[in-house]
């Protein structure tokens, strides 16, 4: 990755870390939960992923070929489900059918 998308990666860390910090919404929480006698520590984390347009797309066609049924999930969204241990309809009938 070269120096001016790792530049960009940071600017984006710091927008998300200042938008936090700075919204009234979140401070009224925390301020309503100081008020009932707990400290606050708030930690988020981000995940950031990249993928160059030109290959996205034509990655992004070649999932969706390739999903069960012709059905709305990418194959990446299929594995992704399966991580949680959620079986897609698709999925779920043709496990049932080899019980």
């Amino acid at each position: 990755m070269n120096r001016k998308i790792r530049n960009l990666i940071e600017q984006l860390g710091e927008a998300i870390h200042e938008t936090v910090a700075e919204s009234d919404q979140i401070a009224g929480v925390v301020r309503n939960i100081r008020a009932e006698g707990f400290e606050v520590l708030l930690m988020l984390e981000a995940t950031i992923g990249l993928n160059e347009a030109a290959e996205e797309e034509s990655a992004e066609k070649k999932n969706k070929l390739e999903s069960p049924g012709g059905g709305p999930f990418t194959a990446q969204d299929l594995h992704f489900l399966r991580s949680l241990r959620i079986r897609v309809n698709e999925e779920a009938g043709s496990a049932e059918a080899a019980d």
